[in-house]
């Protein structure tokens, strides 16, 4: 089976995710009954503004009014997310660090070649918090309208469009590598750190187009200062009635990452989707020639 044919397959059945980890050890203190004693730390594994930070701060407050003791948010960016995953693994399993991360955690250590962590055995599943799909946009002041005209342009200009996502590891940037092995184009993907300085680069019109999770969008798409070409997601986003999934346009690829707004999986269910996901991940990364040195 060629690489592509496989790369669609494997992304019918990703689900992009937020999801909630503990190190190690950490299921020990929560068993005691005077946990917490103290305040508890998420660290975000992107820089504020995406989807993930928007995530953990839905839920930090309401987490530390139920436990009792604060619960702040720290924002850890960087190398697509592994410097904010190294930070919680070398915090140690007491149970005061959590880490709030998307779906590189499981993309991760087979993108990069210097892993930083075991998705195994460094952490503790706690909870995916919630899942959506990623969304193409260009800036508002782009003369690209459609998803069918901005593959038309790239194919008349081979090299000479840019496209970025909240970093190498994340699922937008791989909906970006495969729709570009989809449809034979040529863009040059200019990383950031996250989605909060990529969509200052947007914002500019410094970049010809973004792929991120539609959470982290929304506003701005209200707002008028992006123009949505595309979904990842099987059909028509709610809010977004008039934009089409890939699914329905030329491109034909089918992305299917849709998921309920709120998924609330418990840690069974994640464990498994962890052991489920990383070597589907790995599948795609090898065949598809992504490993970042």
């Amino acid at each position: 089976m060629s690489s592509i044919p496989r790369a669609r397959q494997i992304l019918r059945r990703m689900l992009p995710a937020i999801i909630l980890i503990a190190a190690a050890g950490a299921t020990c203190p929560s068993a005691r009954a005077e946990y917490p004693e103290r305040q508890i730390t998420m660290i975000v594994c992107f820089p504020a503004g995406g989807g993930t930070d928007i995530a953990a701060r839905l839920i930090n407050t309401a987490l530390g009014e139920a436990l009792g003791k604060p619960v702040i948010v720290e924002n850890r960016g960087g190398a697509g997310g592994n410097i904010g995953i190294a930070a919680a693994a070398r915090a140690g399993g007491d149970g005061y660090t959590l880490l709030v991360c998307s779906s590189a955690y499981v993309v991760n250590p087979s993108l990069y070649a210097q892993a930083t962590y075991d998705p195994y055995k460094d952490f503790v599943p706690v909870m995916v918090i919630g899942a959506s799909p990623n969304a193409f946009v260009v800036p508002a002041q782009s003369d690209i309208k459609t998803m069918p005209e901005l593959v038309a342009k790239a194919k008349a200009n081979p090299g000479k469009l840019n496209w970025t996502s909240p970093g190498a590891g994340t699922t937008p940037y791989l909906a970006g590598e495969v729709l570009k092995l989809r449809t034979g184009i040529n863009m040059l993907h200019i990383p950031f750190p996250g989605a909060g300085p990529a969509t200052t680069a947007v914002l500019a019109g410094q970049v010809d187009l973004y792929t991120a999770n539609i959470g982290s969008l929304m506003a701005l798409i209200d707002a008028g200062k992006v123009r949505p070409i595309a979904v990842t997601s099987r059909e028509r986003w709610p809010d977004l009635p008039n934009v089409p999934s890939l699914e329905e346009l030329d491109v034909r690829e089918k992305f299917v990452k849709a998921g309920l707004p709120v998924v609330a999986e418990g840690p069974e269910v994640f464990r498994a989707r962890i052991a489920r996901e990383v070597p589907m991940y790995k599948d795609i990364i090898d065949k598809a020639g992504l490993k970042i040195q």
